[in-house]
């Protein structure tokens, strides 16, 4: 069964956890300031500019949200799961996933896009229907509430249904990758393109140890690794795992460890073992990383899958 997103992951516990842990650690290191006020959702979403408009460079305001154009600081601090916009709600996983997207190709509104389990709620939802022919599905709409019910290993559409799929944090939750990526792969247009997001802790798949939850009602099934990739290629995609330039500098220099401390859930030294620097390619630089709240570089990962034209 597919199923809907996890945010962040971390073996035998939910997202709760995560949050508690991370929150406590960051709050040791640093003061966090009151957040900038935001507007209501509703108004941003219903005049939203497209996500291909240019984001002012950085002003006074250090950070800016590519969601919903916000500008001010980001005070929870760096993770793939914090960095909460305060107007819209994105986290960083969230912004990166539609950067990987937007900075990849031309201004496409209109196209026919599938999202499965978004995180974002009711104002995200308005604002991608004014931007793209926009759909979003969930397995058994309960924690996530997507428009129609979907199982991604037997997708209920036609062939070639889609020229754009997002799926941010759900295969983990899936018992059979080849089948989901299967039936993703025979939906999406010739040309069309996937961008996936997985929580990627460590260098190579396997499934959980003890039950994993991440903050709803579906089991983990696989803790995924750099060998994802050869799962896409089988089934025909062709594709990158695109990272920000911190990454792919650190991965290019050997280094087997991480500078700084890392978030506990993440083992970086296997994932900086395993990784394959030539799938990589860099979407953002050091200083789109700060903007946009993609840091620290290890959690922000997501591959683009090509599916091609003949």
């Amino acid at each position: 069964m597919a199923a809907h997103p996890g945010q962040g992951s971390v073996a035998s516990c939910g997202m709760s956890l995560l949050r508690r842990v991370a929150r406590r650690v960051l709050r040791r290191h640093r003061s966090v300031p009151a957040a900038t006020p935001a507007a209501a959702p509703a108004a941003w979403a219903g005049s939203a500019v497209s996500p291909w408009a240019v984001v002012a460079p950085r002003t006074a305001a250090p950070n800016a949200c590519l969601v919903c154009r916000w500008e001010g600081e980001y005070t929870d601090g760096w993770h793939a799961e914090f960095a909460t916009c305060p107007q819209c709600g994105s986290v960083a996983r969230d912004r990166f996933l539609l950067w990987c997207y937007i900075s990849r190709n031309p201004e496409q509104l209109g196209v026919r896009l599938l999202e499965t389990s978004p995180r974002m709620g009711e104002a995200y939802r308005t604002a991608m229907g004014r931007w793209f022919d926009y759909l979003c599905s969930d397995y058994d709409l309960s924690a996530h509430k997507g428009v129609v019910q979907l199982d991604l290993q037997a997708i209920a559409r036609p062939d070639a249904s889609f020229d754009v799929i997002l799926t941010p944090h759900v295969l983990e939750h899936v018992p059979d990758t080849g089948a989901a990526l299967r039936e993703i792969y025979r939906v999406l247009a010739p040309g069309g393109r996937m961008y996936l997001q997985v929580p990627l802790l460590q260098g190579h798949t396997a499934p959980p140890t003890t039950p994993e939850f991440h903050g709803d009602n579906t089991p983990v099934f696989w803790r995924f690794g750099f060998d994802l990739v050869d799962h896409l290629r089988a089934v025909g995609f062709q594709t990158s795992l695109l990272c920000t330039a911190e990454w792919l500098h650190t991965v290019r220099s050997g280094a087997t460890d991480w500078p700084t401390r890392c978030s506990q859930e993440f083992d970086v030294a296997s994932m900086l073992a395993a990784a394959r620097v030539d799938d990589l390619v860099a979407v953002a630089d050091d200083a789109a990383a700060a903007r946009f709240g993609f840091l620290p570089a290890y959690m922000h990962l997501t591959w683009e899958c090509v599916k091609p034209l003949a």
